[in-house]
């Protein structure tokens, strides 16, 4: 609603130029008029008959008597209070028209809108973790991002998603990012009381989608799973695990670095088992498997209870970065939340 309020400052400071230049037009000329209460026009009687005559209320208290202020008004304030009225009118036509166009293209947005992400924060979490979604495959008109900050929206629309301003905490405001049809949530705000409530709400609003948050205090993440999250990730623990590994090899903390980088070296892709590989085990594969998930179980690809690969199974593997390589959506169902 910026844009219509821009209007009617616009139009109301044209308005004001309007009547000062009528109310200086009726005092140039105010031996012309006559005030039925006192007789002569002062300044002020000026402003209070340029008002009502623009507005064509019209009393009647202060009437030109002379010919040249009646030639005036004829000339020069008929066609001010024409003037006066377009003003008006353009405002109010301009401001419904923005109005309506608004709420249409909010409509029409909001009707095509479907398995689309949403981004709770768009902080350095947020915005990393969008950045690797969207170097997978994922459109950046299918992320909506929700903050508090109007900065921070008018960022992540520059950056060419959409931005929805407002507290995350609210159902109305998720209902606004269209939460409910979402495919999966990413909950990265500042504060971890923040990050519970954002996925209680979110969990409440929809049944299915996957939700993944982050957590400072790694305290936390329980209360998060108890919230309905599916994955939780403790940012301040992750860290430090990898500055730990970093200490103990900087080229095992490299590697690492690389993994959790989408796009570039070396990446980490989930795929679903192809049929030539039905039958066989995880180091007969082409790729590099690193864990197999069957039904909701994250096994390794040493575990003895994998046997062989089955075509529901699906596949963690190491592969070399393309521009061509993407991430396989998972699109199992999720277990009741």
């Amino acid at each position: 609603m910026e844009r219509p309020i821009r209007q009617v400052v616009k139009r109301l400071v044209m308005a004001l130029v309007v009547l000062v230049a009528t109310a200086f037009v009726v005092y140039a000329d105010r031996e012309g008029y006559r005030d039925s209460s006192d007789g002569p026009v002062d300044l002020l009687d000026a402003f209070y008959y340029a008002t009502v005559t623009l507005s064509t209320t019209g009393y009647g208290d202060i009437t030109p008597v002379s010919d040249s202020a009646r030639l005036t008004n004829i000339l020069v304030i008929t066609p001010l209070r024409v003037l006066f009225l377009i003003i008006l009118v353009g405002t109010t036509l301009e401001v419904l028209t923005e109005r309506t166009r608004e709420e249409w293209r909010l409509n029409r947005w909001r009707s095509t809108l479907r398995d689309h992400t949403v981004v709770i924060g768009f902080g350095t979490k947020g915005r990393s973790a969008i950045q690797t979604v969207c170097a997978t495959g994922l459109k950046k008109e299918q992320v909506v991002v929700v903050d508090p900050s109007s900065k921070v929206i008018d960022a992540a629309t520059a950056h060419g998603y959409a931005g929805v301003i407002g507290d995350a905490t609210r159902s109305d405001v998720l209902k606004r990012a269209e939460v409910h049809k979402a495919r999966q949530i990413i909950v990265a705000p500042q504060r971890d009381d923040t990050s519970v409530l954002v996925t209680l709400t979110a969990r409440q609003l929809n049944r299915t989608a996957k939700i993944v948050a982050a957590v400072r205090e790694e305290e936390n993440a329980p209360l998060l799973k108890q919230s309905g999250a599916d994955a939780v990730i403790t940012s301040s623990g992750a860290a430090g695990r990898l500055l730990g590994l970093s200490v103990l090899s900087p080229a095992a903390g490299m590697v690492m670095e690389d993994l959790i980088q989408q796009g570039s070296g070396l990446d980490l892709v989930e795929r679903p088992v192809v049929r030539g590989e039905v039958g066989k085990t995880p180091r007969e594969t082409d790729d590099l498997v690193v864990s197999v998930l069957r039904g909701h179980r994250v096994l390794g690809y040493d575990d003895p209870s994998v046997g062989t690969l089955q075509l529901t199974d699906r596949l963690i593997t190491i592969v070399r970065a393309t521009p061509g390589t993407q991430v396989t959506p998972d699109i199992r169902p999720l277990p009741p939340g």
